[in-house]
Parts: structure tokens; C-alpha cells; sequence
């Protein structure tokens, strides 16, 4: 876990930078997201899974992610991802075993964060972390996380 919210923020604002800089003259989808979940594994403690869930026009099916084998298919509205995807907004579970919707694809997952990806208004998919340790994502998380987002989204061509 992080000793205090200043080295969180530190944390996150390099992890930011390299983003950019990875994304600076990739802009391919396949790479871009690879490698990003690659730095999210890498910068975010007890992280279990850093992938992502891209959008077909009906359901999530798993794309590029660091972690165990997870869900492939997601549908819309069911799970964290699935619901976060609906509603486009940014979803925080404490705790995975509390959530009614919760899907279990890893059970050393106990919580999570999911950042829907949205460019020109059109749903790519979603960015899923899950922890190894309840609360572990807050406001700082998300708002970061919606930046890094935003940032690869900017970067790499859908």
C-alpha cells in the first residue's frame, strides 16, 4: 500500500508521464494497451489485475491485461465492468464479495476500480484494476485513472 497520499500522487504523476511517453509515437491499439497495462501492474501495489475490457458493440470481451486468466465476455449491465460500462461512469467496489453484481473471475481479487473508455462519445471499453486487498481505490485512484485513460485514449487509434 502507499505510506501517504503524497507519494500515491507521485506515484501516479510519473506513471502518467510515462504513459505519455509510451504513447507518443505508438498509437496502435494492441500495443498501447499492452503496454499500459504492463505500468499499471508495475506502479500499483497489491494489483491482481490491470487489463482491459474492449467493447464489440454488444458485450466486453477481454483484451490486453496483466494477471491470472480471467473472463473473456462480459454483458452489459452485469458485473463491475458491465455496469460501469452501461453507465459510463467510473465504478469503486470495496469489496468485491459485498457487491450484488459482483462476477468472480480471480478470487484473489477483493477490490476494484472501473474507467469506462469513451472518444467521441462512442463506448471503446473499459479499464478493470483489481486489488488483492479491500478499499483499496478512492478518489485519488479514480481521478488519476481517469487521466490515464483519457490520455491513452487521446494516443492510440480505435
Amino acid at each position: 500500500m502507499w505510506k501517504s497520499e503524497l507519494q500515491k500522487k507521485e506515484s501516479y504523476e510519473l506513471m502518467l508521464q510515462q504513459l505519455s511517453g509510451l504513447t507518443e509515437i505508438e498509437h496502435n491499439s494492441i500495443a498501447n494497451l499492452a503496454n499500459s497495462s504492463a505500468l499499471l501492474g508495475e506502479t500499483l501495489p497489491e494489483t491482481v489485475f490491470a487489463g482491459y475490457y474492449l467493447f464489440d458493440g454488444t458485450e466486453l470481451i477481454l483484451g490486453p491485461f496483466q494477471g491470472r486468466v480471467s473472463c473473456t465476455r462480459i454483458k452489459m449491465g452485469k458485473g463491475v465492468c458491465g455496469e460501469a460500462a452501461e453507465t459510463r461512469e467510473t465504478l469503486i467496489v470495496e469489496d468485491v464479495k459485498k457487491h450484488g453484481n459482483y462476477i468472480s473471475c480471480d478470487s484473489a481479487a477483493q477490490s476494484e476500480i472501473v474507467v469506462p473508455m469513451v472518444k467521441e462519445g462512442m463506448l471503446i471499453g473499459v479499464l478493470d484494476i483489481d486489488s488483492g486487498v479491500t478499499s483499496a481505490y478512492d478518489r485519488i485512484d479514480q481521478e488519476y485513472l481517469e487521466r490515464f485513460v483519457q490520455v491513452l485514449i487521446e494516443h492510440t487509434e480505435f
